[in-house]
């Protein structure tokens, strides 16, 4: 193999310039500058999302107090909540205890067990899901 076949590799060309990486700097210091705010705006979306109980396509049914779906009148089982809750409400009630607003401790506590089964496509979903994420 002669010299002829491999590429020119001079240093002085493959080292970026002071230029180069100047703009390179500024160019990632703006992604952060503009990624931050996004990040805080949505913490703070995350807090105002709604979570349904039970969520719109099971509407009338009551909640047991295994947080489970069962036919509305049930005995032991508690209607649906008059107002989605807010993210925050639900993130306070699952970080310190408490109850979830308009609420005893007994209809709080299949609401919350209700919220804690949610599986993706039900309504409220990705709001719990986002409650779960930790934050840096």
């Amino acid at each position: 193999m002669s010299d002829d076949t491999r590429p020119d590799t001079d240093p002085i060309e493959t080292t970026p310039s002071r230029r180069r990486v100047l703009t390179l700097g500024a160019v990632g210091a703006a992604a952060v500058v503009s990624i931050r705010p996004a990040l805080a705006q949505t913490a703070g979306s995350v807090l105002n999302c709604d979570i349904p109980v039970p969520d719109a396509s099971r509407a009338g049914s009551f909640i047991d107090a295994q947080g489970k779906i069962v036919p509305s009148g049930t005995k032991g089982a508690f209607a649906g909540a008059s107002r989605p809750f807010k993210g925050e409400e639900v993130r306070r009630v699952l970080n310190s205890g408490g109850q979830l607003p308009g609420t005893d401790s007994e209809r709080s506590r299949a609401y919350v067990n209700y919220i804690r089964r949610l599986q993706r496509g039900q309504g409220g979903f990705t709001c719990f899901a986002s409650l779960q994420m930790p934050r840096g």
